[in-house]
């Protein structure tokens, strides 16, 4: 047994020797999650007697940069707390920018908006928390990811329907909104990424194929049979990919094309409308 006190510097000596990033936010995190305390229970009584052993094997599972997230099964996405697993990506604030976009387009008015590539549903359930008129479905080709994406949707009290389906394969009627943050990483670059992402995060929800552009291709392709009169499809993008994923959606005829940026000015939302006219 020792301090929680001495058990925290510990963990913390630890991971700033292993070269990992917020290594003192990270060992606190840990802390809260093995002791089960808040940061206000730990100042409060530093000299609490703990078991270690946990605590230690949570260290060094993060000193092997397995990430923080899938050591706790939870990160925090639009104010509501989501699980992971290594079936699905962790939720990302940039992921934010586009379900407030798609909130904003949804508005107040009642239609069906549908998730593609949902993974952990954090999309398709934070629209159905904010947007309360919103029939929400939310689709994966991953029956595992469909799983988290259950659960989440339960934990959090919304009410949507996941489909597991290869893009449209199982998708039927039409949507007023679609939303999608498709694997868009170029092939090539993801041995690029860092370490916590590249080795342990599903690649099949990374792979965007050699150019990261196919499934922006597969999609807006197809979105036109799916979509209802003047309806909207937004995308989160790389952030050198407004332009592809732009023209793109031009040469399937959507219109008034909109690209906003994240919180770092990068480019990280594309948002277009298919016009009636346009559909066949």
């Amino acid at each position: 047994m020792k301090k929680l006190k001495e058990v925290l510097m510990e963990g913390r000596a630890l991971l700033k020797e292993a070269n990992i990033d917020n290594y003192e936010y990270d060992s606190v995190m840990l802390m809260e999650y093995v002791f089960h305390i808040s940061h206000m229970e730990y100042f409060m009584n530093p000299e609490k007697e703990v078991d270690e052993t946990e605590y230690l094997k949570c260290i060094h599972d993060r000193m092997n940069h397995y990430p923080l997230q899938y050591i706790t099964h939870e990160q925090w996405f639009m104010g509501m707390p989501f699980k992971v697993n290594e079936n699905v990506l962790i939720p990302r604030q940039d992921t934010e920018i586009l379900v407030e976009n798609a909130i904003k387009t949804i508005g107040k008015r009642k239609c069906r908006v549908l998730d593609l590539c949902t993974g952990s549903g954090c999309i398709a359930v934070s629209i159905s928390r904010f947007c309360e008129n919103a029939e929400v479905t939310g689709a994966d080709i991953s029956g595992e990811a469909l799983k988290i994406a259950e659960y989440n949707n339960k934990a959090n009290h919304t009410n949507v329907e996941f489909i597991q389906s290869n893009l449209f394969e199982n998708i039927t009627g039409k949507f007023d909104v679609i939303v999608s943050n498709p694997p868009y990483i170029p092939t090539d670059d993801i041995k690029e990424l860092m370490q916590e992402v590249r080795q342990y995060e599903p690649r099949m929800a990374l792979d965007g194929d050699k150019d990261g552009l196919v499934f922006y291709k597969k999609i807006t392709g197809n979105a036109v049979n799916y979509l209802t009169k003047d309806g909207y499809l937004l995308y989160e993008i790389g952030c050198s990919q407004a332009d592809d994923v732009s023209r793109i959606m031009r040469e399937n005829r959507f219109t008034g094309i909109e690209v906003v940026k994240d919180l770092a000015s990068l480019d990280r939302v594309v948002i277009g409308m298919r016009k009636e006219e346009n559909n066949v």
